[in-house]
């Protein structure tokens, strides 16, 4: 069993080349950089946990460049983004910062993807878009960001959202490709997750299924049952990664380890803007998780 860690990135808290070394030295696979740009002060959408939102979202600092850093300091961990808000971004530029990332990182980048909970940021980023519309914005991008890292001198693209014409765009991705690793938890996420991502990485607490309720257990049911009726090559194979939210359960991991989930992500119990010392506590507590899976 692979183990991953999402970090909450925030200024002022553990640096994230450190925070990726340690990690690589503890036995990690790999490490999640999340994103919001920015809070809208006017918070009409509510957090999705429920509460107040934890301070860590209104000083996380820029995925790419901790990843950047990260690259700098480590050799083999995977370095993903925990999500990335694709619509929040030019198409061109990300793309190109992605598969920047990427080589310097020697093909070791996942792009975590999702299309955001909250309403105000998206629409400061695109008034164009209604926030209706962003399951299908989110699978137009990804086209068009594949076709970009593709293996053409050229690449062109015309979709409703994105579109560019024939064009020089490099640097292209170590691997041909970035894996996309789509985040979305729900009946529709679920769905589109099925259909074109790489791979699934759902946060537990939020894989309703079609009840309405938390169910993981029947949400990897329903995903391999989708994939393979989109005509998915080795359906059951797709990497299921799934956050695990709050202190990890051991009975609980083991069911979802039975259900096929390929890696865990960690979470931290502390999103209320944690020193480096705490986090660094916090990954010693986590040891023996790490070592009853993996001893």
């Amino acid at each position: 069993m692979k183990f991953g860690y999402l970090t909450g990135n925030h200024h002022g808290g553990i640096d994230p080349g450190d925070l990726a070394q340690e990690l690589e030295e503890r036995g990690f696979a790999s490490v999640w950089y999340p994103e919001h740009t920015h809070i809208p002060t006017s918070r009409e959408s509510p957090y999705p946990n429920g509460g107040q939102l934890p301070g860590t979202y209104f000083h996380m600092m820029d995925p790419f460049v901790s990843i950047g850093v990260a690259a700098a300091r480590t050799s083999q961990i995977t370095l993903g983004t925990g999500i990335c808000l694709i619509l929040q971004h030019d198409l061109i530029d990300l793309a190109r910062t992605i598969a920047s990332a990427d080589v310097l990182a020697s093909g070791r980048v996942v792009l975590g993807v999702g299309v955001g909970w909250n309403k105000e940021e998206l629409a400061d980023h695109r008034p164009d878009m209604p926030f209706s519309r962003r399951y299908g914005a989110m699978r137009e991008r990804i086209a068009a960001m594949r076709s970009i890292w593709a293996d053409d001198p050229v690449p062109a693209f015309e979709g409703e959202w994105d579109r560019y014409g024939e064009s020089w765009i490099y640097p292209k991705p170590t691997n041909g490709t970035v894996p996309i690793a789509l985040g979305n938890a729900g009946p529709l996420g679920i769905q589109h997750a099925a259909e074109y991502a790489d791979e699934w990485a759902p946060i537990d607490v939020g894989v309703m299924n079609t009840t309405g309720k938390p169910d993981v257990l029947g949400g990897i049911e329903r995903f391999r049952r989708l994939a393979d009726e989109a005509g998915r090559e080795n359906a059951d194979d797709i990497p299921i990664t799934l956050y695990i939210w709050g202190r990890p359960r051991m009975d609980r991991l083991e069911s979802y380890a039975e259900a096929g989930v390929s890696q865990f992500i960690l979470t931290p119990v502390n999103f209320d803007l944690p020193s480096a010392d705490e986090t660094l506590q916090y990954l010693d507590e986590l040891a023996p998780t790490l070592a009853a899976f993996n001893n």
